[in-house]
């Protein structure tokens, strides 16, 4: 919020205003996830253009060879996906694990840890996959702060990831097949 309020304090006093939850990731009523966008139907429409001028069954044999293809595209890479995570998120893993390795970290139990992570400090706890930090229950993947306590306690770190980010889950989300049209009848 500072470095909002150097820009403008207009835009500090209206984000007050709007509510935390309506634009933060770490105070949502919902979980959000890694959804960043507003809509997908904005990408599809981009995508989908020069259909649109086409009559309605050929628009819609458009809409269906993207799908298709879009499918075939994500199945294929999750299944030559060779690392425990899809690429995105084996790559946000790495990300964590590479800026974890500077910091300090204090048991306080069992599952309960304190990483010190420059001047400032974060509580972990592995058995609720919390961080003070917010973001290892949002992402659902260990962030900087777990992966400091993972390193530290040589726990593996694929358990304290979302089975969404598998490529086993994946395979299955672009399993379902997207069935050709029938025969144009014309006349």
């Amino acid at each position: 919020m500072e470095k909002v309020e150097a820009v403008d304090v207009r835009v500090k006093n209206y984000l007050n205003l709007a509510g935390y939850d309506k634009w933060a990731r770490s105070y949502p009523s919902v979980h959000r996830g890694w959804t960043l966008t507003s809509n997908i139907a904005e990408s599809i429409n981009v995508a989908l253009v020069s259909a649109r001028e086409l009559p309605i069954y050929d628009f819609l044999e458009e809409v269906r060879v993207m799908f298709d293809r879009w499918n075939r595209e994500n199945r294929q890479q999750a299944l030559y996906t060779f690392t425990d995570l899809i690429g995105k998120f084996q790559d946000i893993l790495q990300q964590n694990e590479t800026e974890s390795t500077c910091m300090k970290v204090i048991p306080a139990s069992e599952y309960i840890y304190t990483v010190h992570d420059k001047e400032k400090h974060f509580i972990v706890c592995l058995k609720e996959k919390k961080c003070s930090c917010n973001a290892f229950q949002l992402d659902e993947i260990p962030c900087v702060h777990t992966c400091a306590v993972l390193d530290s306690t040589n726990f593996k770190k694929e358990p304290y990831c979302s089975d969404l980010y598998t490529p086993k889950i994946v395979l299955r989300t672009y399993d379902v097949s997207v069935y050709p049209l029938p025969h144009k009848v014309t006349g």
